[in-house]
């Protein structure tokens, strides 16, 4: 930048940046007006957009732009998530805010066309409720959207990532320059306390807490920590917001640093997040550009380093102490604790280790204050809770609510309900190490107690819809394969219960199962809870007590009636040519990949049900409704 910041220079930056928004109508400044005749044409660059081509639909805006000579009153800008994944790719045309869906590359030029020259919405582009049919032209109307209140996601889609001045003109870094200028590092700590902020990692620690701990810790040099290792199938939270709005974290980071007396920091990132860690990279560039990172800070005596680690994907590097291990170059293997990080963490020192999400609120609590983040949520959980609201739901996407809505809330109004009309039967929550909550529990608050209370966790943010065509053995056996597969193997109760469990699952589901099954479970589960190294270990049988507190009939029926009430575990069903039904068409016959249907054209099939692999392929092919699972 050529000169030293301070906070003045700063706010005159964002009096410059926030043109760049002006067309999105999301500047406070009065004096920014919205020009006739400008556009801004955002299209979601999320991963799952990305994968949907939405890079190729912006070539193709971009091209269909030029072709029109629009190329200067029209911007093409590729975002970070706007969260609506089940739609993906998504467009934004603003200034009047219309949302398209499963926008096509050959959509361009009716887009442009039709919506930026003549103004017209879209029709078939629009979004439409599975639910009442009802269409929603208006991004910010959708039932999706205007249920939430977006803090931690409040730019994923709105702003350019890789463009610090989106950040700044959106009030980016003016919390950091007041904490510089104005504040005390004690200052920071009690309004952090204040707020009631707890860590959006799982475990809902009080984060001013943690801080104070680490500041208070003798030894020096202090290391703080950024937690990204996002591991939980469905999970996207932290990715999202690193590749949305990585500046929010940088921010956030730098405030604990200040606030803590630490020199450096680290973000640790799994590799499998490439389009996460290119924006973080180029964030980091640019903060060091404009002098928020470095040598005196904004002209302070304050200087803070911040460095990028990629992991290799082994989920127990979640947990902090194996994390610590991984960023030191060393296996990451978790440690027994005390001593806990914030005494004796990175090199022996004392660390503060946050998540994503955790340091993403800092600035805007800052800049707020505490008595405006307890507005929001409950009285012990404040604020809101980040999901990714994912399975048998018709909205999937990344959700933001206030704590304490309840579950019904988010799964039938924000996320639209069960797909097809089938009923809905549980939800996980906390991913692989959490819980599921069956129908009685909908009404259950969430937060980081309530949930607890209801026998789930909050975790780091997952949360997993399923119907009535799941079966619950299998559906725990699920995340007990991950979680078992996943063990660093440090500690026999983990790395040998969790097999344990597993073969007792399978057993079960493969219509071996024993009464005695149903005690062996609670037994090998509550010596993991209480034996295990780490949380890995102790939460691994989460899933499986849960569906087996909860949905106790369900496995009764496996071990008793070897029968899956669901229809779904193959050792326990079998498939029938319903003869009424069948034309002898054939089709199935000559789909079976185990050549296990018989029959000749126009006479009814026979299955052998000791032939059969139970895949299911007779049943998407056959046109008549003539396969029944028994």
């Amino acid at each position: 930048m050529g000169k030293v910041l301070n906070l003045e220079d700063l706010k005159e930056i964002k009096a410059k940046a926030v043109s760049l928004l002006a067309t999105r109508g999301v500047c406070a400044d009065p004096l920014v007006k919205v020009v006739n005749g400008k556009a801004d044409v955002l299209i979601c660059g999320g991963t799952g957009c990305v994968a949907s081509s939405s890079r190729d639909v912006r070539e193709a805006l971009v091209t269909e732009i030029k072709k029109q000579g629009l190329q200067e009153e029209v911007r093409v800008i590729l975002t970070g998530c706007h969260g609506f994944c089940a739609k993906g790719p998504l467009v934004v045309v603003y200034p009047q805010e219309i949302l398209y869906c499963q926008v096509k590359v050959s959509d361009a030029p009716r887009i442009v066309s039709e919506t930026i020259v003549n103004k017209q919405i879209i029709e078939d582009l629009i979004y439409k409720d599975p639910q009442s049919q009802e269409q929603f032209p208006v991004y910010h109307e959708i039932p999706f959207y205007r249920n939430q209140l977006r803090l931690s996601l409040r730019n994923c889609g709105l702003i350019n990532p890789e463009d610090i001045r989106e950040y700044i003109a959106r009030n980016g870094y003016i919390a950091l320059g007041t904490v510089l200028e104005q504040m005390k590092p004690q200052e920071v700590i009690e309004i952090i306390k204040d707020s009631g902020l707890r860590g959006r990692g799982g475990a809902g620690f009080t984060t001013g807490i943690k801080w104070e701990i680490t500041q208070r810790s003798p030894a020096k040099p202090k290391y703080l920590v950024c937690n990204a290792d996002e591991g939980d199938p469905g999970a996207f939270m932290d990715r999202s917001i690193l590749e949305g709005d990585p500046h929010s974290v940088i921010e956030g980071m730098i405030i604990a640093g200040y606030a803590i007396g630490a020199d450096a920091g680290y973000i640790y990132c799994r590799a499998e997040y490439p389009l996460a860690i290119q924006r973080i990279k180029i964030a980091l560039s640019q903060a060091y550009e404009y002098g928020f990172l470095g040598k005196n800070i904004l002209g302070s005596n304050f200087s803070f380093d911040i460095y990028l680690r990629e992991g290799a994907g082994a989920f127990v590097c979640g947990e902090e102490t194996a994390l610590l291990a991984s960023v030191e170059g060393r296996r990451g293997e978790p440690r027994p604790r005390p001593p806990f990080p914030s005494i004796a963490g990175l090199w022996s020192k004392p660390t503060n280790v946050n998540n994503v999400k955790t340091y993403g609120l800092v600035p805007q609590i800052i800049l707020h204050g505490a008595d405006w983040f307890r507005s929001f949520g409950t009285k012990n959980s404040p604020g809101t809770a980040t999901f990714a609201l994912t399975g048998k739901i018709n909205n999937i996407g990344l959700i933001e609510v206030p704590m304490g809505i309840t579950l019904r809330e988010i799964i039938y109004d924000l996320g639209g309900g069960i797909p097809k009309g089938k009923a809905f039967k549980a939800v996980q929550t906390g991913g692989p190490l959490g819980g599921c909550l069956p129908t009685e529990a909908l009404d259950t608050p969430v937060d980081f107690d309530s949930l607890v209370q209801a026998g789930a966790t909050m975790g780091s943010g997952g949360m997993i819809v399923v119907d009535e065509d799941t079966c619950m053995v299998e559906f725990a056996k699920y995340f007990l394969t991950f979680a078992s597969a996943e063990s660093c193997g440090k500690c026999v109760p983990c790395r040998i219960g969790g097999r344990r469990l597993l073969e007792v699952l399978t057993r079960i589901s493969n219509g071996e199962g024993k009464p005695e099954d149903l005690d062996e479970i609670e037994y090998i589960s509550n010596n993991m809870k209480e034996a295990s190294l780490c949380a890995l270990g102790q939460l691994t049988p989460g899933p499986v007590m849960a569906s087996l507190r909860f949905f106790r009939p369900e496995y009764e029926a496996h071990i008793y009636e070897k029968k899956c009430p669901a229809k779904v575990c193959k050792g326990l069903i079998t498939y029938r040519v319903i003869e009424e039904n069948c034309t002898g068409c054939m089709v199935c016959k000559r789909n079976c990949p185990a050549n296990a249907i018989s029959g000749e054209k126009r006479e009814v099939h026979y299955i052998d049900p000791n032939i059969c692999e139970r895949c299911g392929i007779c049943i998407e092919v056959c046109k008549f409704d003539a396969i029944l699972i028994e």
